[in-house]
């Protein structure tokens, strides 16, 4: 078992699971009341799309892998010149206090998601939101994210794994060599993994008027 990632699920489901597309209508019309509650625009999640291709050679990893990933991003919004290093199998990213500070002083929308379930859509608002205990409904996942500060936070955390981005844009050339330091299974290995599928799937999602959807 392991978190997937995907971008264009409604379009898909209408035409290969109907019931499932009903499932998915019924949680992203959760997930407007809770734009709305907070005076923002609603999500109109496309129903017909053109073939997304996402130079991300995986769909999913170990849910352990966006931990890692999130470690590395809260090191480098506290510290600019912070580089990340390969951690010890034994060592839990979960573990250390400055992602702990995160989850309780900061709004990131990276770090402040469900690991397993829910969505961004691409509406840019600047803090999480989260259903309130008064609401009928809870958003999947507890917590709604935005694609556009998912990516922007991707952006600033790149230079820390070595990654090489122009005006925020990843060339197919680096895409091409981040996916073969995650086939080399070692290493920062499962922070690229994490972040090249997190920033192609914010990518799609903001082309194309898409949400992200963790499952």
């Amino acid at each position: 078992m392991g978190l997937a990632i995907s971008v264009g699920t409604l379009a898909y489901l209408l035409e290969n699971d109907t019931e499932g597309a009903g499932w998915r209508q019924e949680e992203l019309a959760v997930a407007n009341k809770l734009l709305a509650s907070a005076g923002l625009p609603p999500h109109a999640e496309p129903r017909e799309l053109p073939p997304l291709h996402s130079r991300a050679s995986l769909r999913s990893f170990p849910y352990s892998f966006i931990h890692y990933l999130r470690l590395a991003y809260a090191y480098r919004a506290q510290s600019p010149d912070w580089v990340a290093t390969p951690l010890a199998d034994d060592v839990d990213p979960t573990d250390d206090p400055v992602v702990e500070d995160a989850l309780f002083e900061s709004e990131s929308h990276l770090i402040r998601h469900s690991d397993a379930e829910g969505f961004y859509v691409p509406v840019d608002f600047e803090e999480v939101l989260y259903s309130s205990p008064d609401d009928e409904e809870e958003v999947t996942g507890g917590m709604l994210g935005s694609s556009y500060r998912l990516r922007d936070e991707l952006v600033l955390v790149a230079p820390a794994l070595g990654i090489a981005l122009v005006d925020g844009q990843l060339s197919d050339k680096e895409a091409e060599r981040i996916n073969g330091l995650i086939d080399l299974d070692e290493g920062l290995h499962r922070e690229y993994a994490a972040w090249l599928l997190l920033y192609e799937s914010a990518r799609l999602s903001i082309a194309h008027r898409t949400a992200i959807v963790f499952s």
